[in-house]
């Protein structure tokens, strides 16, 4: 029993040290990150290139003037810096964002865009100062997701929280 004791301890012991000693793996992002946001299917297609202006011409640029062509007047919010509603979506972005060129090419760095039913999912790579020794980076992954009616983001989800922007 002592020796199966002493080797139940040894893996533990070793499993540990394995966490331990190994680098986290960064969070990387695709090479052309707008193919990621075509469908062979008509509606989901749809959905997700409506999800890429919003990432790439909203949320990168600032083009807040073009939301209504991608976000529907009611426009859930569940992400608690932000109100429901676009107009409240609106003035919350433009009250730090100033638009700039839309880009030839995206620059916002994606892992992956996933779709199903009326939802589309975009998920983003983070590096972040890590707050145990700010000489080091840590990675983690950002998401955004949205319910569309008709072509148009109704509802949005995301990991934000409060006195993080």
């Amino acid at each position: 029993m002592r020796n199966v004791t002493r080797l139940m301890l040894a893996i533990a012991l070793l499993t540990v040290l394995g966490v331990v000693a190994r680098a986290q793996e960064p969070v990387v992002g695709v090479a052309d990150p707008e193919k990621l946001f075509t469908d062979p299917d008509p509606k989901l297609n749809v959905n997700k290139q409506a999800a890429l202006h919003i990432v790439r011409d909203l949320l990168e640029c600032g083009h807040w003037d073009e939301a209504d062509k991608y976000l529907t007047k009611e426009y859930l919010q569940h992400n608690p810096l932000a109100a429901s509603g676009r107009d409240s979506v609106v003035k919350f972005f433009t009250s730090f964002q100033k638009p700039k060129p839309i880009p030839a090419k995206m620059e916002t760095k994606i892992v992956a865009v996933v779709a199903q039913g009326d939802y589309v999912m975009v998920a983003y790579p983070r590096e972040y100062p890590d707050p145990k020794d700010k000489a080091k980076k840590y990675y983690t992954t950002w998401f955004d997701m949205w319910r569309f009616v008709d072509g148009k983001a109704a509802e949005h989800w995301d990991c934000a929280e409060k006195g993080r922007r």
